[in-house]
């Protein structure tokens, strides 16, 4: 079974409604160009609406960049699934590294996150996984990435509605890029992890490679047997760099 590219795009806390606006046209114009890839759009939360107005009748999906793990209360600041449904979400990340590392997002509450996505909606959570350039440089990348699939899904009988994207924490937001055969290499791992986890239907889970992926290193990236697409940051900021990562994307339809 062929498994459909997808590319996400990550605004992170950054973009107007001048970007949502521009993005939209662009991803319109050029949608001909990237017909078969799935594209996922995560914008800043109170964007969403805006983005759900401009693109409502294209075939591009809105996320969410996280969620809480309550269904509603006393959470200030937090948004619950049902608020972000009602804006157009379809799609909710969960566990980036930054969230990890400065918004307390532990193993307990990744779960927690996780778990609440899949059995109170219909959405589809997008699991990272990466480690740091300290853990690489010790060797333990394999080790810290099956301890995050494994806290993560530890309850899960099935992988419906699910994405995994591997981000090595030392490609984020720093020019570094993993490259395609460091990628592939751990993409396998997470396959087979998933496939003994979930059987046949963990092969053909979807496996995003995120990390300083730009236009020129898509589609050498893309090319890799196990990495399926792309959680794009930075890159996605900018429409001709983030169309031309849709474009390069398309190559693994054929």
């Amino acid at each position: 079974m062929q498994r459909q590219p997808l590319v996400i795009a990550n605004w992170k806390m950054n973009g107007d409604r001048q970007l949502v606006t521009a993005m939209a046209e662009a991803l319109r114009d050029s949608s001909a160009q990237h017909a078969d890839v799935s594209v996922v759009v995560c914008p800043p939360a109170v964007l969403l609406p805006a983005w759900q107005q401009a693109a409502f009748y294209d075939n591009i999906q809105l996320g969410a960049q996280d969620a809480n793990e309550n269904a509603s209360g006393a959470h200030t600041g937090e948004h619950s699934l049902a608020l972000l449904a009602e804006a157009g979400a379809s799609v909710v990340l969960v566990g980036h590294s930054e969230r990890r590392q400065f918004y307390g997002d532990n193993a307990q509450r990744i779960a927690a996150k996780v778990n609440q996505i899949l059995d109170e909606s219909a959405m589809t959570v997008v699991l990272c996984v990466g480690e740091s350039a300290e853990q690489r440089k010790q060797q333990q990348t394999f080790d810290v990435v099956a301890a995050q699939l494994a806290e993560a899904l530890a309850t899960r009988s099935n992988c419906e509605r699910l994405v995994i994207a591997y981000e090595p924490v030392w490609a984020i937001g720093t020019g570094l890029t993993a490259s395609p055969e460091q990628a592939q290499e751990v993409h396998a791992f997470i396959r087979n992890w998933l496939s003994e986890k979930f059987g046949p239907s963990g092969i053909n889970l979807q496996i995003l490679y995120g990390g300083s992926v730009k236009a020129d290193n898509a589609e050498q990236l893309f090319a890799q047997a196990d990495i399926d697409g792309g959680l794009i940051g930075g890159a996605s900021l900018v429409e001709d760099q983030f169309v031309a990562i849709c474009n390069a994307a398309q190559a693994r339809s054929k």
